[in-house]
């Protein structure tokens, strides 16, 4: 979360108080394929998180065996390896695509579909294929999380305290909240026809999907345990 923020705010900021919006090749490369790492890294763990309240609320005494230490030190390690295949795949491709209408980008960041508009059209299209497998992928993940959430709210409906149920809806909810702003305001950027895209619509869209979910980690992190618990005072009365 840090990271993601760390990465685009304080270049941003600096411009705006010494008035320019100069950013170096190298650092423009640089700050794309750090974005890239570390936001598809960011929905990969909130992949994994569904999964982890999954398995706490739908199979609590299966808990320790199928997401033991060995088992979160797998999942992470795949986080950050497909992070950093998928930012590296990015940042080669697109910056290997020659620019032919210019170097001044109307965003406060380097982004990838901004740096497309300035390139050729055959090579645009290379990067837009890319681009669309990425949003499938995207897509499946997130329909992986609603599957595991439609379960997690049929367990949690079945749990006799409204205040047990009180605190599973409390914790899942927001972390599905922050899943479908990301969703939600990726796919808007990635996949909006040109007809509607303007810099002031594009700003307001990027600073939903690179800054307000990383704002919020609180938000996206449930307390396994806690749901643990209350599961077993639920499966105990």
């Amino acid at each position: 979360d840090l990271g993601s923020i760390s990465v685009t705010v304080p270049k941003s900021m600096a411009n705006s108080l010494w008035n320019t919006r100069a950013i170096s090749y190298a650092g423009c490369a640089a700050q794309v394929f750090w974005f890239l790492f570390l936001l598809s890294a960011e929905y990969l763990l909130l992949t994994i998180m569904a999964y982890d309240c999954y398995i706490a609320i739908c199979r609590p005494l299966h808990y320790g065996t199928l997401l033991g230490s060995r088992a979160c030190v797998k999942m992470a390690a795949a986080v950050w390896v497909s992070g950093f295949l998928y930012s590296a795949l990015h940042t080669g491709n697109t910056f290997s695509i020659p620019l032919c209408q210019g170097n001044a980008l109307e965003q406060f960041f380097c982004e990838v579909p901004q740096i497309l508009k300035l390139s050729c059209s055959d090579a645009y299209l290379r990067e837009a294929g890319l681009l669309v497998a990425s949003v499938c992928l995207v897509f499946g993940c997130f329909v992986f999380i609603v599957v595991s959430y439609v379960q997690i709210f049929t367990v949690v409906l079945r749990i006799p305290s409204e205040q047990g149920q009180h605190k599973a809806f409390s914790m899942c909810l927001p972390h599905l909240a922050v899943v479908s702003l990301f969703v939600s305001t990726d796919m808007f950027v990635y996949l909006k026809p040109p007809s509607i895209s303007s810099p002031a619509v594009d700003l307001m869209v990027a600073v939903l999907y690179s800054v307000v979910p990383p704002v919020l980690p609180g938000l996206a992190r449930a307390d396994d345990h806690l749901l643990t618990g209350m599961m077993w005072l639920s499966i105990l009365r």
